[in-house]
């Protein structure tokens, strides 16, 4: 096993140099020349980010539960740390060996956001290893990726070896078994053999097994697949038993601080709410939920291998966790004399969520978030947010009374049916809440903050048709709302309309986008989520020197019916669900979660094959769990 050697002094000259060094509680290191398969797991953003990613975790602990695989970590270096690595003719290591990434068998990115792109580029020529997958050589590694982004993965298909389609804890399992066969077998075939064999595993996607075509008007044909090895569709791999799914509760733990320095309690996966904006909401249902006793014992070992003083619910709705009131009231009481608090970073906009987060911050009492998107009761139905202005003003007095005065809002514009006037109402509604603590309290000073976030129409929502608002017209509607904010303890603050642009081109790309991402990143793009590296202008010229209108993608609105490009990946929803959603949102109807409420005909149960996971109290206190499969 070779090893980069990194001198001490070197990395007295950059920031935080406890990003490289490795060495963290916790992480697991094995020897490379006894074990058969070597995966160098890969997140493209700086270590503190990266550290902080749930879904990095669980995968790093799956392949090191096994005899025959080992997993290691790299981040993408900071601007400072990668001019050293340039000077120095440092390749990219992990960060547990410091061994080459290019000397392991595999190199599995997770792609969490469309802005990091440029950022994997970047990752791939620092650890020497040619972009495109069809110059790549039997002495590369194969480069696999997972995450959110891979379904719809065709504006980078060309740069990576295959995807893993959904929840991978069991399909990565499944793949390394297939790479240990080939290997031993002496790699046959070379590594087109490995793919098309890779390709037999339900939820894997082979890109260059598919060929993809396009209209004379540049609008996206079709996928065709090249070889009776590449399924059509791709259907997403989920985990039915979440119980028993191998869990992360031995964490590393970082050298420095990080974004999310707490132990994290996921109580379930999935929601089922249905807003009509968010991707999550319908790419990662069923909702399947864990047994309460066995998120305390989770939890309880999370803390005693750890020591952290936080333990964080996580789940894309916490709230909604339905024997939520019984794992606090545990929580509380197993932690109450180790000091640790309980955290809930996602709350619905009610008494309940209010009544609950009263519970958790006995310990340690932070500000209030809540997000009710739209600034209208009309453009909360056509998003189906299912929040209505006295939910929102309830939930804020009851806080106010239980001594909260910080407040946190979240909105988006540019949303489908948005008018002036729902904009004005995002202001109307932050100043009747200031106005509602003095009323409940008699004082002054509640402390509020409005988050605006531009909207960005992604595949498998029912917006995914939507044109995107011009960036000029966001620009427009951010200073026509910062004009309505005249109140100093209501701060207003927005994210910019330019990167919510490149962020819809790639989010709704096809393969042709794959000549830009290179251009951009060859004229310097890197950490393109953040302010102060992303540059607009250097994009726009980009689009133009390789021939592509960014606005096909971003701002054409699109027929109901034509083909898109990420339509050979199946995450169970039907295309017919999200167009009947897409008509109900013109005429503001909302649409019910399916959890208490009759099936909506999403298709997910029946598709996959599926079943919602729910626990709950039936009336005379006995606990049941509803197994709900749904025919069509």
């Amino acid at each position: 096993m070779k090893q980069v050697y990194i001198d001490p002094v070197w990395l007295m000259h950059i920031q935080k140099p406890a990003r490289y060094i490795g060495g963290e509680w916790n992480s697991v290191v094995k020897d490379h020349d006894n074990t058969d398969v070597r995966v160098a797991l890969a997140f493209p953003d700086v270590y503190e980010v990266a550290m902080s990613h749930v879904g990095l975790k669980i995968i790093y602990s799956v392949i090191n539960k096994r005899s025959d695989a080992l997993a290691e970590r790299v981040y993408a270096p900071w601007v400072d740390m990668e001019a050293l690595m340039k000077e120095k003719h440092l390749p990219l290591y992990t960060l547990e060996s410091r061994c080459p990434v290019r000397d392991f068998d595999v190199l599995g990115f997770t792609l969490p956001y469309e802005m990091c792109y440029t950022n994997v580029l970047n990752m791939l020529a620092l650890a020497h290893i040619p972009l495109r997958t069809k110059d790549r050589t039997e002495e590369d590694p194969l480069v696999v990726a997972g995450g959110p982004c891979v379904y719809n993965a065709e504006p980078v298909a060309d740069f990576f070896d295959l995807f893993f389609i959904g929840e991978a804890e069991e399909s990565i399992g499944e793949f390394i078994e297939t790479y240990k066969m080939w290997k031993r077998e002496g790699r046959p075939g070379g590594r087109q053999e490995c793919l098309r064999r890779a390709a037999h595993i339900r939820g894997i996607y082979v890109p260059s097994l598919y060929e993809a075509s396009y209209e004379s008007d540049g609008r996206f044909r079709s996928i065709r697949a090249l070889s009776e090895d590449a399924a059509l569709p791709v259907y997403k791999r989920i985990i039915q038993d979440f119980d028993h799914v191998t869990i992360d509760d031995t964490p590393i733990l970082p050298h420095i601080e990080i974004v999310h320095d707490r132990a994290v309690l996921e109580m379930f996966r999935g929601c089922s709410r249905g807003c009509r904006f968010c991707q999550a909401g319908m790419i990662y249902r069923p909702v399947r939920e864990k047994k309460e006793e066995n998120l305390q014992e989770i939890a309880d070992r999370l803390i005693r291998n750890t020591g952290y003083s936080e333990i964080s619910l996580m789940s894309l709705s916490s709230a909604d966790y339905s024997r939520l009131p019984e794992l606090v009231d545990h929580l509380m009481d197993t932690f109450k004399d180790r000091r640790v608090s309980v955290s809930l970073p996602s709350l619905r906009v009610d008494s309940f969520s209010i009544d609950i987060a009263k519970k958790v911050q006995q310990v340690r009492k932070s500000g209030l978030t809540l997000a009710p998107e739209a600034g209208t009761q009309r453009l909360r139905d056509v998003i189906n947010k299912n929040v209505t202005e006295d939910d929102i003003m309830s939930a804020c007095g009851n806080a106010f009374k239980n001594g909260w005065s910080k407040v946190k809002l979240y909105f988006m514009m540019g949303l489908p049916k948005e008018t002036d006037e729902d904009l004005a109402g995002i202001a109307d509604l932050a100043e009747r809440i200031y106005q509602l603590y003095h009323t409940v309290t008699g004082k002054w000073g509640c402390r509020i903050t409005v988050s605006v976030a531009s909207f960005v129409p992604k595949p498998f929502t029912p917006f995914q048709w939507m044109g995107q608002c011009s960036v000029a017209e966001i620009e427009r509607k951010q200073q026509y709302l910062r004009s309505l904010f005249t109140n100093r303890n209501i701060k207003f603050a927005y994210h910019d309309a330019k990167t919510g642009y490149i962020e819809a081109v790639l989010a709704r790309g096809d393969r042709r986008l794959a000549d830009v991402l290179e251009t951009v990143w060859k004229r310097g793009a890197e950490y393109d989520s953040w302010t102060e590296f992303f540059d607009f202008d250097r994009w726009m010229e980009a689009f133009r020197d390789c021939g592509i209108d960014p606005d096909l993608y971003a701002a054409r609105e699109r027929d109901l019916h034509e083909a898109q490009p990420w339509d050979h990946i199946q995450c169970g929803v039907t295309n017919d669900f999200l167009r009947k959603e897409w008509r109900l949102a013109q005429r503001g109807i909302t649409t019910e979660d399916c959890r208490r409420h009759p099936c909506n005909g999403c298709a997910v149960c029946p598709a996959l094959p599926a079943v919602l996971v729910d626990y709950h109290k039936e009336n005379e206190g006995h606990e049941k769990a509803v197994f709900v499969y749904h025919e069509r």
